[in-house]
Parts: structure tokens; sequence; C-alpha cells
């Protein structure tokens, strides 16, 4: 695709350090994360070996979703990601909405899967609530300081992150395979078809983060050449992995499947053999310090094209552009971050909600992204297709969740009042943003 010439009298779009494979390693980190070791048993529970049609159908939604999303990334390569797409196709109020689901998401997302790697840390050293919670805090700083020393340091941490996670789990898997019995696949769905729906509603978790490594798009060497690429290396080794994963845990498991809090490790232990709760809890802490690190880079540089376009306070601006690490709004997700588990901490109430909140904010921009992409993608192109059956396919998402659409809800009503007081006090900023194409 070519690309316009910057316009005269400005200088050239800077350009990014993340390669092609470090990219991946950021999509694999973001996308894989924590569904990997907490969601298989929750899956089971809820529609039995049914599941693997939730995983198998949310593997085939990736790809038009992936597709849908580097190409619009690759078309505009901006910090803001989908709030640069949505501003684009419905403007500045629009953007704001979607920019604040996702910045907020974050913060409560983050916790919840430091907890859920804990809980293999406390069964392998034992510490119960307290080893929980001690992991998601340090995990918390390892991401902030991480992404405080800039993409160069965190591209090349996610990419040797992401090759050992992909050892780790295609051992669980090949070793645990001649365990494996098709009669665990009966019953097959022991709670009913409508289950299947609820299994995949829940399972958008392990799913979310398509979306986020665009707003690091403008940080590639060649974001119209190597966002695609890199998207489709990690939507191959996602589905890969997350459906062997999936159907390994639910023929070998069978109905233990289901009840198990760490499928992961009871892969290793029927495998390898001998006490692998020390392997488990170092692949659950791999596998999340990944995600989070992705979400943080994408979460810090989109907070700092927030503060640039007027939707949050411009002092969140700097160190937004290409090169710059943008620590003000890192240190806002940190602490953020922080409050969400020490909450949790408090009132006692576990991860659960925390997620629930972070799936209801995720397919909100998920919905109004691929809105955005098919307005924006030239219409007849394959870009454009894939938008359409993304867009139809969040949207049966989208009911499905439910409830749960009402933390969006008020995200939405928050930005648009911080819109009009920012309206109120001064000149608007409705401009478009001031990227470099």
């Amino acid at each position: 695709m070519t690309r316009a010439p910057a316009p005269v009298g400005r200088p050239a779009r800077p350009v990014g350090s993340l390669t092609v494979w470090q990219g991946a390693a950021l999509y694999v980190g973001a996308v894989l994360g924590t569904g990997v070791i907490a969601l298989p048993a929750l899956a089971v529970r809820a529609a039995g070996p049914a599941s693997l049609l939730a995983w198998l159908g949310l593997v085939v939604l990736s790809v038009p979703l992936a597709a849908t999303f580097a190409a619009l990334g690759a078309r505009y390569p901006d910090g803001g990601g989908v709030s640069t797409y949505v501003r684009h196709a419905f403007g500045a109020r629009a953007a704001a909405v979607v920019g604040w689901c996702f910045y907020f998401a974050v913060p409560a997302g983050a916790p919840a899967a430091g907890m859920f790697a804990g809980a293999y840390v406390a069964t392998a050293l034992g510490g119960g609530r307290r080893t929980v919670l001690l992991t998601a805090a340090v995990l918390l700083v390892l991401v902030a300081v991480a992404n405080g020393f800039g993409l160069t340091v965190s591209g090349r941490l996610q990419l040797a992150l992401a090759v050992l996670l992909v050892a780790l789990l295609l051992t669980a898997v090949v070793t645990a395979l001649p365990h494996a019995h098709l009669r665990n696949l009966h019953p097959f769905a022991p709670h009913g078809r409508p289950a299947i729906g609820a299994a995949a509603a829940l399972l958008v978790w392990s799913f979310a983060g398509w979306e986020a490594i665009t707003h690091l798009a403008a940080d590639f060497r060649r974001p119209e050449r190597d966002l695609p690429r890199a998207t489709a290396v990690a939507v191959a080794v996602v589905g890969v992995l997350y459906l062997a994963v999936a159907a390994t845990s639910v023929l070998v498991l069978g109905p233990a499947a289901g009840t198990s809090d760490a499928p992961l490790a009871e892969l290793l232990a029927l495998g390898i053999g001998g006490t692998v709760h020390v392997l488990a809890a170092a692949a659950a802490v791999l596998l999340t310090l990944g995600t989070m690190n992705a979400y943080f880079a994408g979460a810090a540089r989109l907070g700092a094209a927030l503060g640039r376009d007027g939707a949050l306070p411009a002092w969140l601006d700097r160190g937004g552009s290409v090169g710059e690490v943008p620590r003000r709004s890192l240190a806002v997700v940190t602490a953020l971050s922080g409050l969400a588990l020490a909450a949790t901490a408090v009132t006692d109430v576990g991860p659960q909600p925390l997620v629930l909140l972070t799936t209801g904010s995720f397919v909100t921009v998920y919905t109004l992204g691929t809105a955005a992409a098919v307005r924006l993608l030239p219409r007849g192109s394959g870009a454009h297709r894939c938008a359409l059956l993304a867009l139809v396919a969040v949207a049966a998402l989208l009911v499905m969740t439910g409830w749960y659409l009402l933390w969006p809800l008020v995200i939405t009503a928050s930005a648009l009042c911080y819109l009009r007081r920012r309206r109120a006090a001064g000149p608007a900023r409705d401009e478009q943003p001031q990227y470099v194409p």
C-alpha cells in the first residue's frame, strides 16, 4: 500500500525499532497470556468437551479480527490505535470513548492476570493468598520498569519470553498426549448447546489483544509491511497453541479438566512425571509477564495519544512521540493497577470481577474498532471483507456479554462528561490527531 508523503515543512516520521519477530512476540504475549493457564478449566466447567467448539470458533474469529486491526494499523500508524481509527471514522467523541474503554480496562485486567500467575506460585511455594497478591504486585513492578526503559528493551524481552513460552506449552502438550482417551469426549455437551455460547463469552478474555499492538504500529520499522507479517505469525502461533492445550486438557484430564485450577500443571505432571509445580509456576509467571508487558506498552502509548488529542489531560502527552517513552502515562497505568490490586486485596473478592469488567470493555472496543474499519478500509478489498466478518462476529459477542456492559457504559459517560467540561473550560481540540503517516 502506498503511503502519502509527509506534508511540506514537516519532518518525515521517525523510523521505529520493532522488528517483525518482536512485534509477533508482543502479539503472542498480549493474546496468549493468562488464558492458557486459567481458562481451559473454566470453559470445560461451563460447557464440558463442547467447549472445544467455543475455542475453535474464537480462533476462527481471530483471523478476520486480527487482519482488520493489522490493516488499520498499517494504514494509520499512530499511538492512538483503535482510538485513532474511530476518530477518523466517527469523530472526536467516539474516539475518546473507545480510548477510555481501553486505557482504563488495562488497570483492571493487569491485577487479575497477576493473580492468576500468583495462584500457580502459591501452589508451588505455599503462602496462600499472601503469595498470590505479592506475585501480582511484583509482576506489576517488573512490567512498569521494563517499559520505562523503552520499547527496545521491552520488545527484546517479549521475544525471549515468547520463545520460552512456546517451548513450555509444546512440551506440556506433546508429553501428555500419550495419555489421551477419546472416551473423555463423552458426553460431549453435558450442559446443552447454549452452554457453548456461555463458554465463548467467557473465553473472550483469552482472545483479547489483537487490538493492543496497534498502539505500537508507528514503532515498527516499516508498519505497512511489518505489522501484517507480525500479525500473521501471531495468529498461527496463538491458534495452534490454544487449540492444542484445550484439546489436550479435555482428552487427557477428562472430567477432571473442569475441576482443576491449574490444567497446565496437571498436563506437565502426567507428561513429565514427578513434582512439576515449580515448572508450572514458572510457565504461568512467564505467560503473565508477557501479557502484562504488551498491554502496559500499548496502554502507555495510548494514554499519551489521548493527552495529545485532548481526551485526557495534556500533561500525559509527554514522551508520546516515536522513539520516546511515555513515562507519565505509564505511571498512571501502573498506579491505577496498584489501586485495583489493593482494592481486590481489601475486599477479598478475587480476580473474577476484574476479568468480567475487562471483558466488557474490550468487547466494546472491538465493536467500535471493527465498525470504524468497515467505514475506513477500501470497499471491495480483502481487508474490508474481513472487517465486515469481524463486525458481525463481535456484535454477537457483545450480545453475549450481557450485564457486564454496564462498566463500559460508566466509562463512556465519564469520557463524555470530561469532554464537556474541557469544552466549557476552553477551546476544544477536535482536530485530527497530529501524527505523520
